[in-house]
């Protein structure tokens, strides 16, 4: 039997196989295979079960020494030149596919009972095949030219997940937008391709770095140019990834189903950009400027997506920008030149945030049996509280997210988030110092959206305030929506299915112990990924240089819980008169989220959409107006023509004679008169 490592190409290709099948039956008995929705959801998570199985081999087979396998073949050639394909599977790899796989699998699992009753339920499954395929293939990649292609291929699953609801304004904006801003990093990335094969001829992670480093030593390659490339380069990680300022789409594809939020923000397209320049951390590390440039644009990241969620009351945009800021913490890392803290950190966020969006899926699930289905009223935490009672699986596994993502030992969070601050200590401690703050404003945060949805008293049966939300969102219900609310107002609060909480619980094993793997002082992770660079790290483990930042962590981030209890639980202080009214300025920039999204709109998007109507009147007007005066001019030359075309030799020498007495009398006309 072939060891799992050697058959890792297998791992994409069964949920690829699915979601043909499936979205072959879609286009052509299209009812038969709606009608058939339990059979295809089950085919589909076997598919990704089987991918799981394999990927898990194969990272045991990693764990335990196995050399790391490379299988290429010529895919096309002309002459020296040749273009290589195939899969690599290494540590790092392993790793990624086993997370993939398994969120992937527990995301498809909540699924069936989240989207029983959406009649785009097998579409849906569909796509969630193709998704999954497509970031599988990236991770498997052994070149920079291969991961392009499946780089596009995740970047259009999550164009059709994230508007999935194409027929709500929102989400088909939402898709757009993403779409949109995820082309400039694409763009960016696909010529930083070219510009390294240019200087290098080669698309290998490691043949890269070694012919830049050559190039640059034998001045074949100014160091501008490869400090442009590999600038180029990384635009594609800011875009996949949300860095600043090309975030601005995470936050809107939170208008697609909560189960693709999970997927999206714990093990897809975003970790895609954050493995890649784990990938290529060998080219990186040549150039201290472009790592002190990610771990800049990491810093700002990390405190942006942190200030915004301090303000927001839409529950699923709370975690979004929860995301944002602790994507930041792992390019912050990657700056510092330490890519294992940065992986290890996008593990043990994987596994907590993905528990942290499906438990908030859970919680719109039980509020639209209150509410109604208007995301507007079922998402917005101020209809919310006192869940803790009816929802206990839900409210329990939330809070374990909660605390493993505000860094509170011996949970996940603080390990790996620990880790990443005291590389930062070291390298720049600027941004150690912005991170250490954001610690703190994290658990309050997150603390601020437990409180809010699952202490206290219930609010969703507050009619008036239901109509203030409405009305502050620009929706107005006709009469026959009004009736058809009343109608879906007689639910009542309720725990999800076990569909939808096994994941839950499973997830918080992993939330709760899988930052043990990761202690300073003995890193199994470490070991797992860069076995030198673990030795170097026991070596100069210093105990009394990791105790005053960890408590230091730990401390800011009790003071961030202890604030949050008391302004949303015990009620014993009024955040609003104490800071909101106090600083009216500084809440405003927050609550419009730094007025990022307005400049993108006014600029970028009405600017584009201007842009695009000047070039069809262009297009229209000139352009049609040429080739049409153009096919007016020869149809007229030839109508004309055809009365000249007698088929008589005389009368075509009559005219060329007359075209030769023309022309003498033009130029004797136009000769100079002789002195």
């Amino acid at each position: 039997m072939p060891q799992a490592s050697e058959i890792a190409w297998l791992i994409p290709v069964f949920p690829l196989i699915g979601a043909v099948i499936s979205g072959l039956g879609l286009i052509s008995v299209n009812k038969k295979i709606n009608n058939s929705r339990e059979i295809v959801s089950i085919s589909l998570i076997s598919f990704v079960g089987i991918s799981a199985v394999i990927s898990y081999k194969a990272l045991v087979e990693q764990i335990n020494g196995y050399q790391s396998v490379e299988k290429l073949f010529v895919w096309a050639s002309a002459g020296d030149f040749t273009i290589p394909m195939g899969f690599i599977l290494d540590p790092l790899g392993s790793v990624m596919l086993a997370l993939v796989t398994t969120i992937t699998l527990l995301v498809m699992i909540y699924s069936h009972g989240y989207m029983a009753h959406d009649k785009g339920y097998v579409r849906f499954f569909t796509y969630l095949a193709l998704f999954s395929s497509s970031m599988m293939g990236l991770i498997i990649s052994p070149n920079l030219l291969e991961i392009y292609v499946f780089w596009e291929l995740v970047g259009m699953c999550s164009y059709l997940l994230v508007g999935f609801w194409y027929d709500r304004d929102g989400a088909a904006h939402a898709a757009q937008k993403a779409f949109v801003v995820n082309r400039v990093g694409d763009f960016g990335l696909l010529l930083g391709i070219l510009g390294l094969f240019w200087a290098t001829k080669s698309f290998d992670f490691t043949e890269i770095a070694l012919g830049v480093s050559n190039g640059i030593s034998q001045n074949s390659l100014p160091v501008w140019a490869a400090l442009i490339l590999c600038f180029l380069v990384f635009l594609g990680p800011m875009a996949k990834s949300a860095q600043f300022p090309l975030h601005v789409w995470l936050p809107d594809a939170m208008e697609g189903p909560t189960p693709i939020s999970a997927l999206i923000h714990a093990a897809t397209m975003v970790a895609a950009g954050i493995f890649l320049v784990a990938r290529l951390d060998p080219l990186y590390s040549l150039f201290p400027s472009i790592q002190f440039i990610i771990a800049l644009v990491g810093t700002i990241t990390c405190f942006l997506g942190a200030s915004i969620a301090l303000t927001q009351m839409d529950l699923k945009k709370g975690l979004a920008y929860s995301t944002v800021s602790q994507l930041g913490y792992m390019m912050l890392a990657m700056g510092c030149g330490a890519p294992i803290a940065g992986i290890f950190h996008l593990i043990t966020h994987a596994c907590f945030k993905a528990m942290l969006f499906l438990g908030s899926g859970s919680v719109i699930h039980a509020m639209e049996e209150v509410v109604g289905h208007q995301p507007i009223l079922a998402q917005d935490m101020r209809l919310m509280g006192g869940l803790r009672k009816k929802m206990p699986y839900t409210s329990t596994t939330f809070l374990i997210g909660c605390i493993a993502i505000s860094g509170i030992p011996p949970l996940a969070g603080f390990w790996s988030k620990d880790e990443i601050l005291g590389n930062a200590f070291i390298s720049f401690p600027a941004f150690w110092f912005v991170g250490f703050l954001t610690a703190g404003m994290t658990a309050f945060y997150m603390f601020r959206l437990y409180f809010l949805t699952f202490e206290g008293e219930f609010r969703g049966e507050n009619k008036d305030l239901q109509k203030e939300l409405l009305l502050s969102s620009e929706i107005i219900l006709d009469e026959e929506q009004q009736e058809e609310k009343k109608e879906e107002d007689h639910g009542s609060l309720h725990e999800s299915p076990w569909s939808m909480t096994f994941p839950l619980v499973f997830l918080a094993v992993p939330s709760v112990i899988i930052g043990l793997m990761g202690f300073p002082w003995d890193s199994k992770f470490a070991h797992l990924l860069d076995p030198e660079e673990a030795l170097i790290a026991i070596d100069s483990f210093e105990l009394k240089e990791f105790l005053p930042l960890a408590i230091a962590s730990v401390f800011i981030a009790s003071i961030g819980i202890t604030i949050a209890y008391q302004a949303y639980f015990a009620k014993k202080i009024d955040l609003s008169i104490l800071f909101a009214q106090r600083f009216p300025s500084i809440n405003k920039f927050l609550s419009n989220k730094w007025y990022l999204d307005d400049i993108n709109e006014k600029i970028f998007v009405k600017g584009s959409r201007k842009l695009a109507k000047e070039v069809l009147e262009v297009d229209s007007k000139v352009v049609d107006g040429v080739v049409n005066l153009t096919g007016l001019i020869t149809l007229g030359s030839g109508e004309g023509l055809k009365y000249f075309e007698t088929g008589r030799a005389q009368f075509y020498a009559l005219i060329v004679f007359g075209g030769v007495i023309l022309l003498v009398a033009i130029f004797g006309f136009q000769s100079p008169s002789v002195t």
